[in-house]
């Protein structure tokens, strides 16, 4: 008679997306899953991705998929090539969450509700035999008593001792320290020897310190092109959206952009210098009446910027900062774009 193996005993620290999948392929391969989450819930951050629609991934080719990510691609080559956006897409499908493509080649889930995602995680978890644990915040990591960087499980905040064979770290990031992101992973890993790099943001908006950006607020420019580049080096460039906030400005195409930029401290200076200096150089914004095909009176805002005044600012900038990064916010034409600001 073979001698039995052993079940693996398994500890998946955090309840997040990253975590809940990680725990239903530990259970699938017979690992004895147990996940810690701190809050009273799973998925927090899933409900409020997509507006609320959890937009799951995006339904391309692995190259297709890595030309998107902004920085330091190739960590997810591995990853992906095991399981791939359409592998996520045949998971929640076989597991009753059908999911449709959208615009863009997003996917959403058909119902539009990303809690029927995480339910559906949760459900694949059950099944899976995974133990879930709320409330649960890890304190430390144990290790072997012979000094040895191996880890033997976890202690709690309350002082309970979970051991495990293996510890998986699915806290998550900063981004959102009210979904629980609050840093713990980090901490976690840097107790037992690893490496961690320094913190910035990789999706941001922009801030400025000038007060017509808050009287803008809610305005929303379509058709917009904004390029970044450094030097003669075009880092990003495409056409989309923008809103003027309370703070200054925002929208997927201000998000997506930033997630170019390495220095964000220079490039959210450079992008109010650049905001000043539209307003200082007199690009007018003016308004104008219009009744539409009903007959309904509207009032639009038409912003219409010059482009030989931005090609020149940005000369400037690239001028005063040289080897640094340059900002070109160049909108190519704003012409068709309307904001229907009141019925």
């Amino acid at each position: 008679m073979g001698m039995s193996v052993p079940e693996r005993r398994v500890i998946v620290v955090g309840g997040g997306a990253a975590g809940m999948m990680a725990s239903i392929f530990a259970g699938k391969a017979g690992a004895r899953v147990t996940l810690l989450e701190r809050g009273e819930k799973l998925g927090k951050k899933v409900y409020i991705t997509g507006k609320g629609r959890c937009n799951v991934t995006n339904d391309c080719t692995l190259d297709e998929f890595l030309r998107e990510v902004a920085r330091n691609p190739r960590f997810l080559y591995s990853a992906l090539s095991f399981f791939s956006p359409q592998d996520m897409m045949q998971l929640l499908e076989d597991a009753g969450c059908p999911v449709v493509v959208q615009r863009g080649q997003r996917v959403f889930p058909a119902t539009e509700k990303a809690s029927d995602v995480t339910r559906t995680l949760a459900r694949l978890m059950q099944q899976s035999g995974v133990e879930v644990r709320y409330g649960s915040r890890v304190q430390a990591l144990k290790t072997a008593e012979d000094g040895a960087l191996h880890v033997t499980g976890v202690r709690l905040m309350d002082g309970t001792a979970l051991p495990a064979e293996r510890v998986i770290l699915a806290t998550g990031g900063l981004s959102c320290p009210l979904t629980g992101s609050t840093g713990d992973g980090y901490r976690l890993a840097e107790s037992v020897g690893h490496t961690t790099t320094p913190r910035m943001g990789v999706l941001s908006a922009i801030e400025t310190d000038c007060d017509w950006c808050g009287r803008l607020q809610g305005l929303a420019l379509k058709n917009v092109t904004l390029t970044l580049k450094k030097g003669k080096k075009v880092l990003y460039s495409d056409l989309g959206e923008m809103l003027f906030t309370h703070f200054g400005m925002s929208g997927p195409l201000v998000l997506s952009a930033s997630a170019h930029i390495r220095d964000m401290k220079k490039y959210r200076g450079l992008v109010k210098d650049f905001m000043n200096e539209v307003v200082n150089r007199s690009h007018k914004f003016s308004r104008e009446n219009f009744l539409d095909r009903r007959g309904r009176h509207r009032v639009y805002g038409l912003v219409k910027l010059v482009d030989k005044n931005l090609d020149d600012l940005a000369g400037e900038l690239v001028k005063e900062e040289k080897d640094h990064l340059a900002i070109l916010g160049k909108v190519d034409e704003i012409r068709g774009l309307l904001l229907d600001i009141s019925t």
